[in-house]
Parts: structure tokens; C-alpha cells; sequence
């Protein structure tokens, strides 16, 4: 996962989302701000048809839960005088669904499928909401984690790329300044294939950014990432050839515009499949 701690905005409400045992679980503190009148969880968790759900879903996820102790504490669902709450239910039965943290910071969490379920018992609309909100969230994260995977391949290759530099095009004879004038010069003729413009060019035309940590191969799309990867890739082969820089332009840049094309086309394919 991307996130440890993350936020859903469900109604105005902010619900907090947390990684607990590699999985998601859901603020039920936050998401109880949503629900009319003076309740608790206690009151959710003493329901019978809480308990029985969680117990279904304890069984198909948890090997260590204790039936047992659940069968006891389900025996007395529905009296009026029983009360129960997630640390005492969690401690009896070991179950891993639920927990509860003390503390100014602290709260009750449920796996998202349970949190989903009392989500219905606040409302159907609240739930449908929160499940919406649940998985744009993952959408974002997806898309984070691909861009990520690429721009870190992007890496991979320009120490492909660099090395091939290095290996063709770095004479004994030439100084430090000068050797770094190579690299810069190759980097730079990749950015102008794929983007149309140098480093530099770039950084003038965006000065409001803040350069001391991020460049513009930060700021490109998954797609010129993934295109980026393949132009470093086939550059250093291209040098290892040594295919004179002009005519490695020209052919870099073909590359570009025809893979950028085949993927824009790609994903134009995908919508409409998903539209029908």
C-alpha cells in the first residue's frame, strides 16, 4: 500500500482510513458523527445480526477465532442489560476484524468490509457514499503506485543510459566539466525528443516550482514515463552502435510520437470498452 494513514470525506465527515495487519480498516468513531441521535458502537456491536455477520466473516478470514467464547456472548445478544465493547469482544474472541486504540488520537477501526456494513447502519445512502469514496481512494493509490513503478524504471534505465555514455562517448582526455557536459547534452537531447524542450527551457518557462527537489521528467505522464524508459533503453544501444547523436535524434523521436500515439490510442480503446 501507498498510504498508512489516509481520509475519506463522506457527507462532510471526515473518516479516517488506516493500514492495520496489511489492510485497510475504517474509522467507525468518525464515521458515527454521521448518524442521527445519541448512539454508540456498543449498541451496533450488541446486535445480533453485527454478530453474526462478524462471525462469518471472522470464520472465512480468521483460523485462530474463538467460537467458544463468540457463542457465549451471542447467547446474550438482544438483553437489555448486555453491553459489550471492541476490546473485551476482541480480547474474548481473538478476532482480527475490529480494534481499539486509546488515546487523544485514538478510536475504533473495523476492516473495510465490516465498516461498510455499519455504514448501512447508519444509513443506505451513508454506505453507498462511503464505498464510492472508498474506492476513488483506491483509484488514486492505484494510479500513484503505477506512476511510481514507471517513473522508478525511468531510473533504471538512465543508469543504463548514463553507463552506455560513459562506456562510448567519454574520452580519457576530457575533463570533469566536460564529461558532465556529455551526460547533460545526451540527457537533454532525450528531453527534447519526448518533450520538446531542454532542462533548462523547462525550468524558465515553470519558475514557480520548486526546482531543488523535483525536474520535469517529474511532472510527465505515465505515458511519457513509460516511453521515456524505452527512448533510454534503446539510446544506449543506439551509442553502443555508435550511432551519430543527429540521426539518433531524429529516430528517438519518431519513437516517441509513434508510442505515445499506439498508447493514447490503447486507452482510448479501454473507455469505450467500459462505456458499452
Amino acid at each position: 500500500m501507498v498510504h498508512m494513514n489516509n481520509k475519506l470525506t463522506i457527507k462532510g465527515i471526515a473518516v479516517e482510513i488506516t493500514q492495520h495487519n496489511e489492510n485497510d480498516f475504517i474509522s467507525l468513531t468518525d464515521m458515527l458523527k454521521a448518524k442521527d441521535g445519541e448512539f454508540f458502537i456498543t449498541d451496533w456491536l450488541r446486535n445480533a445480526n453485527t454478530l453474526d455477520y462478524i462471525a462469518i466473516w471472522e470464520k472465512v478470514h480468521n483460523p485462530s477465532f474463538n467460537y467458544g467464547e463468540f457463542a457465549t456472548i451471542r447467547s446474550r445478544a438482544g438483553a437489555n442489560n448486555f453491553k459489550i465493547g471492541v476490546q473485551e469482544f476482541v480480547s474474548r474472541t481473538n478476532a482480527i476484524s475490529l480494534f481499539a486504540s486509546a488515546g487523544r488520537y485514538g478510536g475504533t477501526f473495523a476492516h473495510k468490509d465490516i465498516a461498510f456494513e455499519f455504514g448501512m447502519w447508519i444509513s443506505p445512502e451513508f454506505k453507498i457514499y462511503l464505498v464510492k469514496e472508498f474506492q476513488r481512494l483506491k483509484e488514486q493509490e492505484q494510479a500513484l503506485i503505477q506512476w511510481t513503478a514507471k517513473r522508478e524504471l525511468a531510473k533504471v534505465n538512465f543508469h543504463l543510459h548514463t553507463g552506455a555514455i560513459k562506456e562510448n562517448l567519454i574520452v580519457p582526455t576530457l575533463t570533469d566539466i566536460q564529461k558532465r557536459f556529455v551526460y547533460t547534452d545526451e540527457t537533454d537531447m532525450l528531453n527534447v525528443a519526448l518533450f520538446g524542450k531542454t532542462a533548462k527551457e523547462w525550468r524558465e518557462q515553470n519558475q514557480d516550482k520548486d526546482h531543488s527537489k523535483e525536474n520535469m521528467r517529474d511532472y510527465a505522464t505515465l505515458h511519457q514515463l513509460l516511453v521515456l524508459a524505452n527512448m533510454e533503453s534503446y539510446n544506449a544501444r543506439l551509442i553502443a552502435k555508435k550511432v551519430p547523436q543527429v540521426e539518433r535524434m531524429t529516430e528517438l523521436n519518431e519513437m516517441a510520437r509513434e508510442q505515445l500515439r499506439m498508447l493514447v490510442e490503447v486507452d482510448n480503446r479501454m473507455l469505450l470498452k467500459e462505456k458499452k
